[in-house]
């Protein structure tokens, strides 16, 4: 029979065994379930993984950050589930009291959240990969690299005077660590979306090919911020390339000299020898002088039939312009025009 004595040391033994497997399953369930991230705050974390992320900067900066009040334990909870050697980059939303088995889950399955890309009102291409990658991983440098590529672009059947076509202005999701290619690919298939078959008709019908109705958009978009009188303004330039008359664009020229604070043209000014110079040369330039919207593409699908030749910004500096279907009548629009500016001095 079992001692009095060996029976007391059994129990003691099970009972401390009791207590310590008692105790190991609470702190282990501690570990795992209860809240760890800004437990006394009610703020939401953005996390940016970058895509050469290592697990250690990642937890470094979520404790420098105060977003974790253990770093331990959220190191431990990720080694068990593997989520050390197996990050995945991307945007992550921290919501305010979470489990670290919560937290390792979200970021272990990729659940990452989207960001918004807006871009319009661009004049060039260095514009552009500031506005287009301001909410991404990807700089600006590394897609000018792309965009400035000759060869590359070739691939989307464009060149360094139409790439700029591509682009359409309007607001994106992406995820924030889209790589620059998968960029171009996305914003290919935007462009592709917006050219639907309808579209592909009208630019037909008016004898200009999808990069062309870009370029003669780029030019009304900068002449007239008013989108309610674009479609007149592309009507000009139409009736002008039917009968084989310059474009005579001011915009064109502000293109050429690369000057964008010209408020107004000189003669001289349209003795520049650029492609770009409309008075020199007639039919469109070769690319598009900014990044036309929506509207302004539109506005040349859509444009106004009419027989009006010229048109010259009114004298009320409303915005609006005078349209005109003769030089002479033009001619007494433009001096009134003219002497407005002189008055202002803008010179």
């Amino acid at each position: 029979m079992i001692s009095e004595k060996k029976r007391k040391f059994f129990l003691i033994l099970l009972i401390g065994g009791s207590v310590l497997a008692i105790s190991l399953t609470f702190y282990f369930y501690q570990l795992f379930f209860s809240p760890n991230t800004m437990v006394d705050s009610d703020r939401v974390y953005m996390l940016k993984i970058p895509s050469n992320g290592v697990f250690k900067q990642v937890s470094k900066q979520l404790y420098d950050e105060r977003v974790i009040n253990d770093a331990i334990s959220f190191a431990f909870v990720s080694k068990i589930l593997g989520y050390q050697d197996n990050l995945k980059p991307g945007l992550y939303k921290v919501e305010p009291k979470m489990t670290n088995l919560q937290l390792v889950k979200m970021l272990k399955s990729g659940a990452q959240v989207p960001v918004k890309v807006t871009f319009n009102n661009i004049r060039t291409k260095e514009d552009l990969a500031e506005k287009i990658t301001a909410n991404l991983e990807v700089t600006p440098d590394q897609f000018l690299h792309l965009i400035q590529d000759s060869v590359y672009i070739r691939k989307f059947d464009f060149e360094e005077e139409t790439i700029m076509s591509m682009f359409v202005p309007n607001t994106y999701e992406f995820w924030w660590n889209t790589s620059p290619e998968a960029l171009f690919d996305r914003m290919y298939k935007e462009y592709q979306t917006f050219w639907t078959e309808e579209r592909k008709q009208k630019a037909q019908a008016l004898g200009l090919s999808q990069k062309q109705v870009s370029t003669l958009a780029s030019i009304v978009q900068a002449e007239s911020q008013k989108s309610d009188e674009r479609p007149k303004i592309a009507g000009v330039y139409l009736n002008r390339m039917d009968i084989g008359m310059a474009l005579q664009a001011d915009p064109t020229l502000v293109y050429a000299t690369g000057d964008f604070t010209l408020k107004r043209i000189l003669n001289i000014h349209k003795e520049i020898d650029s492609p770009y110079n409309t008075y020199k040369y007639t039919g469109l330039p070769p690319g598009p002088i900014n990044l036309p919207d929506v509207n302004s593409l539109n506005a040349v699908l859509n444009a106004e039939k009419h027989n009006y030749l010229y048109f010259c910004a009114k004298e009320d500096f409303s915005g609006y312009h005078a349209f005109a279907v003769n030089y002479s009548d033009h001619m007494d629009n433009a001096r009134r025009y003219q002497r407005a500016l002189n008055a202002a001095k803008i010179f």
